[in-house]
Formats: C-alpha cells, sequence, structure tokens
C-alpha cells in the first residue's frame, strides 16, 4: 500500500463493529496520488496524499 512521501502518512487498521456488535478485520486507506514533484534539481514521481497536496507542503511539476 502506497504511503505520503511527505507525512507518511499510510492505511490505518482496526474493526468494523455491525449492529449486532460482531467485529471483523477493517482497513482505512488513506487518499495518496503519484505526483511529479517540484525538488532541487527537476522534478520527481512520487505518492503524496491529498492533505499534503491541498495545504502547499509540495509544489506540482508541470
Amino acid at each position: 500500500m502506497a504511503k505520503c512521501a511527505i507525512c507518511e502518512r499510510g492505511a490505518h487498521f482496526g474493526n468494523a463493529v455491525s449492529h449486532s456488535h460482531r467485529r471483523s478485520n477493517k482497513m482505512w486507506r488513506t487518499n495518496v496520488k503519484s505526483v511529479r514533484v517540484k525538488v532541487p534539481g527537476g522534478s520527481k514521481k512520487m505518492y503524496v496524499c491529498t492533505s499534503c497536496l491541498k495545504s502547499g507542503r509540495v509544489e506540482r511539476a508541470q
């Protein structure tokens, strides 16, 4: 599973609890996109979560 290269955010695991309170495994995936990002000396393709893109922690390359 992809992980954000900026904030290291990845998938979280827990329990899905039904109405009758029976538990099963659940996984919450992060919204991670593969984007071209400006880095010193050019651009690089990396996985970045959408919250890092929206907050402006990284800048997209054209």
